[in-house]
């Protein structure tokens, strides 16, 4: 696996990238892009790491599955490329930060902005096949991210997780609550928003008041 990633996490994860199950799951997604189509391409898979480095790391936000369709995954959880159409949960986020700061709806549905200033954008599975959702889990994704999550807990504090739906919600327990904060709510899914677990939680302003809080720049959302 080409392992495009940003120097500091390099460090922080070299242990990891010797494991026998990361050097099954590198075979595994290198063999699945080599007789299928896979999102997001080969050199975006860590996204994610590559725009928010370990050293400016301060949000969390945990996805499950990167997008299936073409031209939607670029590495970065709920975030789809310039000029892709957005789709639900995304619309969802957007609806929710109109209302919770007052920022208008935006154009685009590329959340590198927010990378960029520190926020890690992980799905637990960082790779799919086309059109078949799910079809990299339980491969070694998984135990990857949890590392991830885990090793974030122990070397950083005041971090601030946010953790969207049950599936995001089970990771509260790699997290130590007395070093970081742990915001919960519903997925931003039509499904659960619209039964009223999403909208209204304010996630946004309630992020940006932890850090405040903590002596951080708050993130330009």
């Amino acid at each position: 696996m080409d392992v495009k990633i940003d120097a500091s996490w390099k460090a922080v994860l070299k242990e990891e990238f010797k494991k026998p199950y990361f050097v099954n799951l590198a075979e595994f997604v290198k063999k699945e892009y080599l007789k299928n189509t896979c999102f997001p391409p080969g050199k975006q898979i860590f996204s994610a790491f590559d725009h928010c480095s370990f050293d400016k790391l301060k949000v969390v936000i945990i996805g499950q599955d990167p997008y299936h369709g073409p031209g939607q995954a670029h590495g970065l959880c709920f975030s789809v490329n310039e000029g892709i159409a957005h789709p639900p949960s995304l619309i969802n986020i957007f609806k929710e930060l109109e209302s919770d700061i007052n920022r208008p709806y935006p154009k685009s549905g590329n959340l590198e902005s927010w990378a960029d200033q520190g926020v890690l954008l992980l799905n637990a599975t960082l790779t799919v096949r086309a059109h078949n959702a799910g079809s990299h889990q339980n491969n070694g994704w998984e135990t990857f991210t949890d590392a991830v999550i885990q090793l974030i807990s122990e070397k950083k504090k005041n971090v601030v997780f946010l953790l969207w739906g049950g599936y995001a919600k089970r990771k509260t327990k790699l997290i130590d609550t007395r070093k970081h904060h742990i915001l919960t709510s519903g997925h931003p899914s039509p499904l659960s928003a619209n039964r009223g677990y999403w909208f209204g939680n304010k996630h946004f302003s309630r992020t940006n008041s932890l850090l405040q809080q903590d002596g951080l720049t708050p993130i330009q959302w």
